[in-house]
């Protein structure tokens, strides 16, 4: 394969990756080719995106490489975001959401731990948004900073409290009876 096919594989991959972002070792496995080879094309890419034409710039974090909007762009991200706060969610926003709202306050890894990925860059558009906050630390190790939904929230999603929210199905002592093979 020629330099540029393997670059172009590479920055679609990572663009699918999104958020997660796409390590080196997975990079150089899906591509076939050795990690010091497949961190000179990645190399090659963030040179590339560092351009001033470009909006986005690649950033590597430990070995994972991810795509980032450029500090220029932030502001006019906040914009859209607060024009845009009308808009549909995406399907990890609800969830993140649903999340913050019926067990907070509670912390960024608790959601992870709740969702089984991360959420960092959630809690940074939602905060963005303004439909969630930060409201304090926990006494945890760490003191991490804890969430919960906004008064925009309610707006949005048309509660008065978050009393209105359904009530959620209640699992263990009524399943623990039954038995699992007839």
């Amino acid at each position: 394969m020629e330099d540029i096919q393997i670059k172009t594989i590479l920055e679609g991959l990572l663009f699918i990756c999104g958020d997660e972002g796409l390590t080196l070792q997975t990079a150089s496995t899906i591509m076939e080719i050795d990690q010091k080879e497949c961190e000179k094309y990645f190399d090659e890419l963030q040179a590339y995106y560092l351009q001033d034409e470009r909006g986005i710039e690649i950033e590597r974090f430990n070995d994972t490489y991810k795509f980032l909007s450029k500090a220029k762009i932030h502001p006019y991200a906040q914009k859209l975001f607060a024009n845009n706060k009308a808009s549909t969610l995406s399907q990890s926003a609800l969830e993140t959401l649903a999340i913050i709202a019926y067990k907070q306050p509670i912390t960024r890894v608790e959601i992870e731990e709740l969702r089984g990925v991360g959420a960092d860059m959630m809690l940074r558009k939602l905060l963005a948004r303004n439909l969630i906050k930060e409201v304090g630390r926990s006494d945890a190790a760490g003191r991490p900073i804890l969430y919960e939904v906004t008064d925009e929230f309610l707006d949005n999603f048309k509660l008065l409290s978050l009393d209105e929210l359904p009530e959620l199905p209640s699992y263990g002592k009524d399943d623990e009876n039954e038995e699992l093979f007839d």
